[in-house]
């Protein structure tokens, strides 16, 4: 990237985020130098009735939701070098700044997946986030690895909802919130999982449950009312989960809107000030009936939502004076920050795989398209291995596609089918009833189910009896699926990896 100057820089992020701080004619006051007691506000102006003093402090409040270990520049994504030389700017321009995560960091991309989300957990270590809300996708390979990342992690890992399934209690390696100073006010954050527990795959998470709905409200109600007692002058409420469409042209979401994840009774009762959200990988930065924004910016490092917010050190009463996403495509013109280049070189030896190359594409091919081989080649791998035993009618499931959603012409490397096929779900022969094989595969509504089989397999097909298929463990640990497991596969050998064989005997050519 090319370089520029420190002086252009910092004057160009002050473009950037809108000049930080109080306005140039306001004197900005110094961290602790207020005693609240000796002054009066009573006409919440932000200067002391008597001798006008500036009583209002400047927070700037930074988060990102649904990274998807976007760490590295990518064909299709842009990596988080310029976006840490920004943050650690803005840093240097106002201490008062807080950094936080509304979870679903780590899966997606070749050096998150192989380093199991470590390289993403050091990242946010280099740049001090104050806490990380767990998402959905941090459980994709189970809890022991959410329980590693916990330990590498200088921050803490929130979610006020996750539950052990054995004990009834919550799950050790998070907190439901964290309470933090901030220039002399107290700022409480809440972390919770939205109601997106059936996008994990059961057998990851079938140690656990994720209390939701109005559970989830007493529990965000009680631990507000506990952070307040402690202190608290604001609270955010960082949740994985949100709005389903970006913002077009809207400051409002309505309380319609708001009740399909969140309860608007958190904000008319003042128990949270601010929600970052995440998940639905929509963009807006929208305002509540009761005053509160909720933010979310997408996804794969498109955005940082920023909110800049005054309290009064006197009344406590808070203002936010700004609520918007920053693209990240408009910080290009900034230099790289050293910390990418160190860690990739860290996990050099296990992110070796990500570069070697596949084969060639001879053609545009488009997510549908490599669904579609990936059931037949899930078919054509599990005929080789039980065919002689069993009479494998059925190769596919629950399929997902992931960002860039296709393939492209040219060079095909390991690390493009990771990032289009991220999921270590494992091959495994099920049996399942011809009436549910109907149902659930063959005339399935989910248009993210793709079946290879026999065309005529519908017309002569038994709905009492039993048929073997070949799916992935997604699918199968889905109970409305209602299959039996037969055999694994084995350990190792996913859909990318088949989609990489068959790729490097030059079909795709």
């Amino acid at each position: 990237m090319r370089k520029i100057s420190s002086l252009f820089l910092a004057l160009l992020l002050l473009l950037l985020c809108s000049c930080q701080g109080p306005a140039a004619d306001v004197p900005e006051q110094g961290e602790g130098t207020v005693d609240p007691s000796a002054h009066t506000d009573t006409d919440d102006n932000g200067y002391c009735d008597d001798c006008g003093t500036y009583l209002l402090i400047t927070v700037d409040f930074f988060s990102i939701n649904d990274l998807h270990g976007s760490f590295d520049d990518s064909n299709s994504n842009d990596g988080v070098d310029e976006l840490t030389t920004y943050l650690k700017k803005i840093a240097l321009l106002n201490e008062r700044t807080v950094l936080l995560s509304a979870g679903d960091m780590w899966q997606g991309s070749s050096e998150s997946n192989l380093t199991r989300g470590h390289i993403i957990t050091d990242w946010m270590n280099d740049l001090d986030f104050a806490a990380m809300t767990l998402g959905n996708h941090e459980f994709d390979w189970g809890e022991e690895a959410v329980r590693e990342n916990a330990e590498a992690a200088e921050f803490p890992f929130l979610a006020i909802n996750v539950f052990a399934r054995d004990t009834g209690e919550r799950v050790e390696y998070c907190q439901p919130s964290v309470l933090i100073e901030c220039g002399g006010i107290q700022i409480g954050i809440i972390g919770a999982v939205g109601d997106c527990y059936s996008s994990i795959s059961g057998e990851h998470v079938k140690d656990i449950f994720f209390k939701t709905g109005n559970e989830l409200t007493a529990l965000v109600q009680a631990e507000s009312e506990r952070l307040r007692r402690e202190g608290a002058d604001f609270i955010v409420y960082s949740l994985h989960d949100g709005h389903n469409r970006s913002q077009s042209g809207r400051g409002s979401i309505s309380n319609g809107d708001l009740s399909a994840y969140y309860d608007p009774a958190l904000s008319r009762e003042g128990f949270v000030d601010l929600v970052f959200e995440g998940h639905t990988h929509a963009k807006y930065a929208l305002k509540d009936a009761y005053g509160v924004y909720h933010l979310q910016n997408g996804g794969y490092n498109e955005a940082i939502s920023h909110v800049e917010i005054t309290l009064n050190y006197v009344t406590n009463s808070a203002s936010v004076r700004r609520a918007e996403n920053t693209l990240v495509s408009g910080m290009q013109g900034l230099s790289d920050d050293p910390i990418v280049d160190t860690l990739l070189e860290k996990y050099e030896d296990v992110l070796s795989i990500a570069s070697r190359v596949v084969g060639s594409n001879g053609v545009r091919r488009d997510g549908d398209t490599l669904r579609q081989k990936i059931a037949e080649l899930y078919w054509r791998t599990g005929l080789k291995k039980w065919g002689e035993e069993y009479d494998v009618v059925l190769g596919g499931g629950f399929l997902s596609v992931r960002n860039p959603y296709y393939l492209p012409v040219g060079e095909v490397t390991y690390s493009m089918l990771q990032s289009l096929f991220p999921f270590d779900n494992e091959l495994v022969l099920c049996s399942i009833r011809g009436s549910d094989l109907r149902d659930r595969f063959l005339e399935s509504t989910n248009s993210n189910y793709f079946v290879f089989c026999d065309p005529s397999l519908l017309a002569s097909l038994d709905p009492s009896a039993t048929y073997y298929i070949i799916t992935d463990t997604y699918s199968s640990s889905y109970a409305p699926n209602r299959l039996t497991v037969v055999e694994r596969y084995g350990e190792g050998t996913y859909a990318r990896d088949l989609l990489a064989d068959y790729i490097s005997t030059g079909a795709f050519e």
